[in-house]
């Protein structure tokens, strides 16, 4: 038998190749996940408040990381996370979402997957209760990218979605807020907080996934639409860069088509994605007047949690395991300007 070293480094290279389960266990898998970027202070929440936040934050990111870890889909740890959020009252998405002008909620949210660009949203949903599931089954069982409004709805009752009365989505916190944007007559953005929900994954295959999920700004009118439900603006994903799910004031977002422009500098400038995500929430955003944040990942497992406001609910957990939990500007690596 030949015992040269050399001739056993390269049989057992050879034999890592061939053996998937060796080659998925090496495969890295990264997550990052936000609530909301604004006015975030400790003196702008009760200890009992960033304890809660805190609580389901971490929650949420090692749940979705063990089934990245486990072997999942990314869409599907989009879709599992997005619902966790979903379905807590501290955010604005699905249930605790904030009120229209009118007192009821529409609500909006996309998914996009980064191996074929797929990508589906719904955008003035008022039954869905949980809009991630819409966006996903528009991507996956339908021919379009973007539904709204009573027809989202009619699109989630085929689909065989939960369906809720649009009172489910209220809560006593959220119509306070209504009541005071009301009596300064809109003129006064009321808790300065945008509680939109996203995640983005990297799975074990090296598919990227995105998707974001919101109740839009309080005291909305006319059917207004944000950047969340908007591929381009508030969600992307592509295999060749990033994938970006954004928070804040979605006009601007829009406009500078905020998360496309981050990924677009990490794949043609070949830029590393915290310093793609700088620039744009940084410069190109802040400079025209936008606040808000995004998080990021990118094919090799690097996180990016960037804002320019004062915090950002928020929650990471890197290719290399390394978990990061913030709510305030100065925590871990997500609240470096």
């Amino acid at each position: 038998m030949n015992t040269n070293p050399a001739s056993l480094i390269r049989l057992l290279t050879l034999l890592w190749l061939l053996n998937p389960l060796w080659t998925n266990a090496q495969s890295p898998v990264a997550i990052a996940l936000h609530g909301g970027a604004g006015t975030l202070t400790r003196e702008a929440i009760t200890p009992e408040q960033e304890a809660a936040y805190r609580e389901i934050l971490d929650r949420a990111v090692v749940q979705g990381h063990a089934s990245l870890v486990a072997g999942a889909d990314g869409v599907d740890v989009v879709v599992e996370v997005i619902r966790i959020l979903e379905d807590s009252p501290l955010f604005n998405a699905g249930r605790g979402a904030v009120f229209t002008w009118q007192g009821t909620h529409e609500l909006d949210a996309a998914i996009m997957r980064g191996d074929n660009l797929n990508a589906g949203a719904i955008a003035g949903a008022t039954r869905v209760r949980n809009p991630i599931e819409a966006a996903r089954s528009v991507m996956d069982d339908s021919p379009h990218v973007l539904l709204s409004g009573p027809g989202a709805d009619q699109f989630a009752a085929e689909q065989n979605l939960t369906l809720v009365d649009n009172s489910y989505f209220s809560t006593e916190r959220r119509w306070q807020a209504l009541q005071s944007f009301r009596d300064a007559q809109g003129e006064a953005p009321l808790d300065r907080k945008f509680g939109t929900v996203g995640v983005v994954v990297l799975d074990q295959q090296g598919n990227l996934a995105a998707g974001t999920s919101t109740g839009g700004m309080t005291g909305k009118r006319w059917g207004r639409i944000g950047d969340s439900p908007l591929i381009g603006a508030g969600t992307y994903a592509s295999n060749a860069s990033c994938a970006v799910s954004a928070t804040g004031h979605g006009e601007y977002f829009i406009r500078l088509q905020v998360a496309s422009d981050i990924c677009s500098r990490v794949q043609y400038q070949k830029i590393y994605l915290q310093a793609a995500a700088g620039h744009v929430i940084h410069q190109a955003l802040q400079g025209l007047g936008g606040t808000g944040g995004v998080v990021a990942v990118d094919p090799r497992g690097n996180v990016a949690m960037v804002f320019n406001t004062e915090g950002m609910y928020r929650a990471s957990i890197n290719g290399l395991g390394e978990k990061v939990v913030g709510i305030f500007g100065e925590e871990g690596v997500g609240g470096a300007r």
